[in-house]
């Protein structure tokens, strides 16, 4: 069983290797690890500052590779789960978002739990723990006619181009009917996944003309004002053709054992669309460890930004009743969060663990570790540190005001909890 005093000495003296995939909890190498003692609600906690992850360390699966905004590199939770979980034990992300700790938790041997508010969440995580061959994507592909007179509820005329556009609600009405007719299969939910991911980006290898990355689709006025700006025009996409080329790059570094790892998490995963301050579907003492990273008092508008990925899949954000959006203010924000943190304590087991990674917001004003602190604590946690990830980070990230170590949330700062 691992201890508080054994995490503390192993941040201690953690030094971070190209290829950090084995951790041994008794490693000693030369320190790096600034460690500052801090009180918060007097409670005396320890900050750890170091590199303990990094995009040049082994290079992450390529099953990982789906557009979805803020989500963390896998290189995150694989530290947390390598440290802090067995093989065989439950992982659990109450925010799963695209699934990165879930999909990193399978590949690495272990059982998932995975929640979201965001219906799309399930859709883009689930058909990655049982990838069809490339093969049995493209006949099926090649099974679907495309329908010329299929129109659209909307217009779309200023992402697509008129054949794209037929080649994608030909597509949807086929995914749709299989659905509704309880007919959809493992490569059904491949083929809409890799295609809610290709609607929009900015490269050819997406069906729409150049926009925005694919985790944030404009409105359609505003893409109408990018097409003038760029004096652009939607070319012709071929949507098969695009599938085709993405479904082979999600395969193409996915070894034996980490398909069997996945198949093998499919078997006993828990895929829910829910409140995470309320999931009766996971059994109390379940759960041994939580990576997760909840919604940012709103400076990431989930359903907005996803309103074509909605469209295409016929999802009302509304419907499940839970709001995929975050309070506006630190108050309401730390509210939902108690209630979050009530119920993680219940599906834990003793000696689980949460990683619960949060950010630096409007310019450096709020820092919310400073808030989950007591929140953990209250909920009947005991906070084991923080850990603050010194890193670079990527194109994306800046879009929105991220600069490293200067505003925006700027760093990974992933607050430890441990129950006793």
């Amino acid at each position: 069983m691992v201890s508080k005093a054994d995490i503390d000495l192993y941040l201690r003296n953690f030094s971070l290797s190209e290829d950090s995939s084995n951790i041994s909890m008794f490693e000693t190498n030369k320190s790096r690890t600034e460690v500052s003692p801090i009180e918060l609600n007097g409670v005396v906690l320890n900050k750890y500052t170091n590199e303990f992850w990094t995009h040049r360390q082994r290079q992450a699966c390529s099953i990982h590779e789906i557009s979805y905004r803020a989500c963390f590199k896998p290189q995150l939770p694989r530290f947390f789960i390598q440290l802090l979980s067995e093989e065989d034990s439950v992982v659990y992300d109450p925010f799963s978002g695209r699934g990165t700790t879930v999909l990193e938790a399978g590949l690495l041997g272990r059982r998932i739990i995975s929640n979201d508010a965001n219906p799309l969440s399930s859709m883009l995580v689930r058909p990655r723990f049982t990838p069809p061959q490339l093969s049995e994507v493209q006949k099926r592909l090649a099974e679907i006619p495309t329908d010329s007179s299929v129109y659209s509820d909307i217009d779309l005329s200023m992402f697509f181009h008129k054949q794209t556009l037929s080649e994608i609600l030909s597509l949807r009405r086929y995914l749709l009917e299989r659905r509704k007719r309880n007919k959809e299969d493992d490569v059904d939910r491949w083929i809409a996944m890799v295609a809610t991911n290709r609607l929009t980006g900015h490269s050819t290898g997406f069906f729409s003309v150049y926009t925005l990355p694919p985790n944030q689709a404009v409105s359609p006025e505003r893409q109408i004002k990018i097409n003038k700006a760029r004096n652009q025009i939607p070319q012709y996409r071929n949507v098969r053709d695009i599938i085709s080329t993405k479904t082979k790059s999600l395969l193409r570094s996915i070894s034996k054992e980490q398909q069997f790892n996945l198949s093998r998490a499919a078997n006993s995963a828990l895929f829910i669309c829910g409140d995470a301050r309320s999931t009766p579907q996971i059994k109390s003492g379940e759960v041994q460890l939580v990576v997760t990273s909840p919604p940012f008092l709103d400076v990431v508008q989930y359903a907005k930004d996803n309103w074509l990925r909605l469209w295409f899949n016929s999802i009302d954000p509304n419907e499940s009743g839970v709001p995929i959006t975050m309070a506006r203010s630190v108050k309401g924000w730390t509210e939902v969060m108690e209630a979050v943190f009530i119920e993680l304590h219940r599906v834990c087991k003793s000696s689980g663990w949460v990683a619960f990674e949060v950010g630096e917001i409007k310019n450096r004003t709020i820092n919310l570790d400073e808030h989950v602190v007591p929140i953990g604590i209250s909920a009947g946690f005991e906070c084991v540190g923080i850990l603050v990830n010194s890193q670079e980070f990527s194109k994306t990230s800046n879009i929105w005001g991220v600069k490293n170590m200067k505003s925006g949330t700027n760093t990974n700062r992933i607050v430890l909890f441990r129950k006793n």
